[in-house]
């Protein structure tokens, strides 16, 4: 019993000990990684010690720079993706006036169901319902839930709010 154990013990160790060693050296040449010696030793790289290295190949294309909220003097008007067809002023102006009016639509709705939800909600007392006079939890989730419902109205509202305010002045 007592040999097995070592055994084990001595191929668990041996185990562990493969891969460690089997592992090759990696140089860094500026931004790039290489394990290949004779390039490392012609660009003159370093070699990487402390760890591994993974290196995640790009696309090649650097990613789009973020741009800050912060004021200057740009337009508020996201850039079209590259390749995308040019389209005309025009045009643009009549997808603007479009996306207004369907947004000033749905800011509408929004509002009149606001309004109804608030009447109903009747500062957090709303009229009992049927079995929530003998049930009060029962009432309470119901005035919970339209608490809710009224916080997620509020939100949309002031998320078409926001995308009104990204277009363009409205064309006179």
């Amino acid at each position: 019993m007592k040999t097995a154990s070592l055994i084990f013990l001595a191929g668990s160790l041996l185990a562990l000990a493969l891969p460690a060693s089997a592992q090759e050296r990696v140089w860094r040449c500026g931004n790039e990684y290489t394990n290949n010696s004779t390039i490392a030793q012609q660009k003159g790289c370093k070699v990487m010690e402390g760890g591994n290295v993974t290196v995640v190949q790009g696309s090649g294309m650097p990613a789009p720079a973020a741009r800050s909220s912060g004021g200057g003097g740009g337009s508020s008007a996201a850039r079209a993706p590259a390749g995308s067809p040019r389209v005309e002023g025009v045009d643009q102006r009549a997808r603007d006036g479009e996306a207004r009016s369907v947004l000033e639509a749905e800011l509408k709705k929004a509002e009149a169901r606001q309004a109804e939800l608030q009447k109903e909600y009747n500062n957090g007392e709303p009229e009992k319902q049927g079995s929530e006079g003998r049930n009060y939890q029962k009432y309470l989730d119901r005035v919970a839930e339209m608490k809710a419902e009224l916080a997620r109205n509020e939100s949309d509202i002031a998320g078409i709010r926001r995308e009104l305010g990204r277009l363009p002045a409205k064309q006179q």
